[in-house]
């Protein structure tokens, strides 16, 4: 596993509990909620294509 995936992983685990914890919190619909599920979205992404490229290298 390369070092991009690890950290994309450990980010999407971390945001994940974050988003949460907030949602338990708070409204869904809040700012803080949408911004972290906007930035787990964007994590995924990346993640998906990072694994699509070394998929078409191997």
């Amino acid at each position: 596993m390369s070092k991009e995936e690890r950290f994309l992983l450990d980010e999407i685990e971390l945001s994940r509990k974050k988003m949460l914890t907030l949602a338990k919190e708070m409204s869904l619909f809040s700012n803080e909620v949408v911004e972290i599920s906007q930035y787990l979205d964007d994590l995924l992404n990346r993640y998906d294509d990072v694994k699509n490229n070394l998929d078409r290298v191997s």
